[in-house]
């Protein structure tokens, strides 16, 4: 028997409108969302009303021709508009494309054109960028003004948000698939271009069904989002999880550390994400007596839970692997600093990178996990069979990049990601695509792009340069010309902090450079 097949055969049936709707048939009144913005707006809908409002957009979906398949850009920082027309894709059959704000044209032209968008859904403040960077697009749905934005004109192709809007009886239907592609994130890696990772209807369904059990979530339970829409931590570790109870989902725009108390109390919420930008931003602040259960964190830290008054839950994964791939257990037998174990329905394996074998013994290795495609794990990187074979292996190990080891009584301990990957405030980075970014500057002979240590941030990429016969005499001229560039065509979070001229790079084995010993050198330039 084919076992994808069978494994398929297991959401016979089901897909996200098939959860949205069972949800609003046996708890119509039950809140689902609660909308909570920095001022005047705030909004709620219950499974119900957000099931209505969801066809409502379906069918303006459907209206303007898009079909089962086609992709949608969602550009937008966190909005109901944004989670509402994701959904309404769902029941489309189309893919939502969603992506980070803080990209700038350039990266914005190639998600567009990767991807094949036929049409957009923004917001004011990125309606002309977005404008500009999709020539093709046919149509580009512009929400409500924000109160520092105006709405844009000169296109055309620009149409109100609430012109998206039909009448839900209006709304296709179609025969449940769950394997048919929902989601598209674009996710940094080693290489030089974000990888476009697919998930599927089944993707989230399976998050739906493990999510809760992994962070102990039950029906009655709030779960407080500000990370962005466009990562899976809030698609898939917030509100898969949230839907696969029944649960409430109280969305913020961003994270507020002014506001974070204030919204948790009033809210009675349960559940929420942590980052090191989080508890870093209310570090210092009274905590009242509060509602929280779980903070869903990477490892496990007792001292976190004493200060904030909450369980840490550890819990490992990325956005190719949909959901928690690994986290602890009821009885709390995992030590300190441990990112857990396998969640069930996720093999995983430590692997010598050098040798191709186990590393059994406690040595570190490279974190291989395996499932499902579609269901467990992602579907596939959209239109890059180079990325898939170098990530797969022939029986269906996906090589994560992350260092990890074994430990006593099968706890894992997470060693270090692999070097070409920074983690700036909650955002991944490619070091090779900043490097790639810097080396547009006439005069550079070779460029190597590390983490810094950051107090708020946790890391922020440096550069490390070997000056070549272009180069402007002055060092700190020349490091200000190689921000400059990058600033044109990375996002923000991606462009360097500081340039670094040096004479040589420090090597390690097989003359590689040695990343870790320019980190150290790093942070010995902010000691």
């Amino acid at each position: 028997m084919d076992e994808a097949l069978a494994a398929e055969f297991q959401l016979a049936g089901q897909d996200i409108p098939w959860l949205l709707k069972s949800w609003a048939d046996s708890q119509p009144d039950k809140t689902f969302l609660i909308w909570e913005p920095r001022d005047d707006g705030a909004r709620q809908w219950t499974y119900a009303e957000f099931w209505n409002d969801v066809r409502c957009i379906a069918a303006g979906l459907a209206a303007r021709g898009v079909a089962p398949g086609e992709r949608i850009l969602i550009h937008a920082d966190n909005c109901p508009e944004m989670v509402l027309a994701w959904y309404a894709c769902a029941v489309v059959g189309a893919v939502g494309v969603t992506t980070n704000t803080r990209s700038v044209q350039a990266e914005l032209e190639f998600f567009i054109k990767k991807t094949g968008c036929v049409g957009a859904i923004t917001q004011p403040s990125f309606a002309s960028m977005v404008a500009a960077a999709g020539p093709d697009l046919q149509w580009i749905v512009v929400t409500a003004g924000e109160a520092d934005a105006a709405a844009p004109g000169g296109d055309d192709r620009f149409a109100p948000f609430d012109t998206l809007v039909g009448v839900a009886e209006d709304a296709p239907s179609r025969t449940p698939d769950p394997m048919a592609p929902v989601g598209i994130l674009f996710t940094s890696g080693t290489t030089s271009q974000p990888k476009a990772v697919v998930h599927t209807h089944a993707n989230a369904l399976w998050a739906a069904r493990v999510g809760p059990t992994n962070i102990s979530m039950g029906h009655d339970d709030t779960y407080l989002v500000f990370l962005p829409f466009f990562h899976v931590n809030a698609q898939s570790w917030s509100i898969w999880t949230t839907l696969g109870v029944g649960g409430t989902i109280v969305l913020q725009p961003k994270f507020s550390s002014s506001r974070f108390w204030e919204v948790v109390t009033k809210h009675h919420v349960t559940h929420l994400s942590l980052i090191p930008f989080v508890y870093s931003a209310i570090a210092g602040q009274p905590i009242p007596e509060h509602s929280v259960k779980v903070g869903v964190f990477g490892l496990i830290v007792p001292e976190l839970e004493a200060w904030l008054g909450f369980r840490v839950v550890p819990a490992y994964g990325m956005t190719e692997t949909v959901i928690h791939a690994t986290n602890d257990n009821p009885g709390r037998m995992v030590p300190k600093g441990s990112m857990g174990k396998p969640t069930p329905g996720y093999e995983l394996v430590i692997v010598d990178r050098e040798t191709g074998e186990l590393c059994t013994d406690g040595r570190p290795g490279e974190l291989w996990v395996r499932g499902t495609r579609g269901i467990q794990l992602f579907l596939e990187y959209f239109d890059n069979p180079e990325a898939m074979a170098k990530s797969f292996t022939p029986d269906g190990w996906f090589k994560t990049g992350d260092v990890v080891r074994l430990a006593e009584g099968g706890n894992l301990f997470y060693c270090d990601r692999d070097a070409d990957v920074l983690k700036v405030g909650g955002e991944n980075v490619s070091a090779r695509e900043v490097e790639d970014a810097c080396r547009q500057v006439p005069g550079i002979a070779d460029v190597a792009v590390v983490a810094q240590s950051h107090e708020m941030l946790n890391e922020v990429p440096v550069a490390f340069v070997i000056k070549g016969p272009a180069a402007e005499a002055d060092d700190d001229a020349f490091g200000a010309s190689i921000i400059a560039a990058c600033a044109t065509v990375l996002a923000d979070f991606k462009v360097p902090r500081a340039v670094y001229v040096v004479d040589e790079f420090p090597r390690a084995t097989l003359d590689k450079v040695a990343k870790n010993k320019l980190r150290e050198l790093a942070d010995e330039a902010i000691a």
